[in-house]
């Protein structure tokens, strides 16, 4: 009976003397977790600081250039209203000289032919009123020439009048039409190949036009 109460106590003694290695597995895991997690933490917030310091958060602008693109309607109105100034809303410097250049050459033709018709018509018109009439083209033209000149220079007149106006329509349709092309692709992508196509009868050849 001794015997048996002593290897008890034995027991008991083994007992509580052995740790209990599955719980403090359990908590040496928890504790090195834990620590992970805050030091990961602070990691994490490190690199995120890091990043938001990086970050240039100054706004950029950016400037783009944006090409002029006049308006056909307003062009073809203003050189209908004033010669040049079209061209001058189309930022074609350029033709405003041209164009009154042309103006002056017209309005001197227009004058001289206005001059001498008025001068002939008036020499004619008297030596049919009056035959016996002396005018500075008296012994000069006969009443047939004075007739024949005056002809000629309304038909000059006529024509150059004409002409001004076909000038003046000219400038107009300028405007309008740059106005149009202001911007227009004029780049040299144009190409022609020959390339093998299916159609239903069979294969063949084809030609490809690439125009932009």
């Amino acid at each position: 009976m001794l015997l048996l109460v002593l290897m008890l106590s034995t027991v008991k003694g083994l007992a509580q003397a052995v740790p209990d290695t599955a719980r403090i597995k359990v908590l040496n895991d928890t504790t090195i977790l834990q620590g992970n997690l805050t030091h990961g933490g602070i990691d994490t917030a490190r690199q995120g600081t890091m990043k938001l310091t990086n970050i240039d958060t100054t706004p950029a602008l950016v400037h783009k250039k944006i090409d002029f693109q006049p308006n056909p309607k307003k062009a073809g109105l203003y050189s209908s209203i004033v010669p040049g100034l079209g061209q001058l809303y189309n930022h074609q410097y350029w033709k405003i000289p041209v164009i009154y250049v042309g103006i002056g050459v017209a309005a001197y033709f227009i004058k001289d032919n206005l001059d001498n018709y008025n001068s002939y018509h008036n020499a004619y018109v008297g030596r049919i009123s009056n035959p016996n009439a002396v005018d500075k083209y008296t012994n000069i033209y006969t009443t047939d020439n004075l007739k024949q000149l005056q002809n000629d220079y309304e038909k000059y007149l006529d024509l150059t009048i004409l002409f001004t106006g076909v000038g003046y329509i000219a400038q107009v349709i300028d405007a309008v039409t740059f106005a149009y092309l202001k911007n227009f692709d004029i780049s040299r992508d144009l190409s022609m190949r020959v390339v093998p196509v299916a159609t239903p009868n069979g294969a063949g050849l084809g030609l490809v036009f690439n125009i932009k």
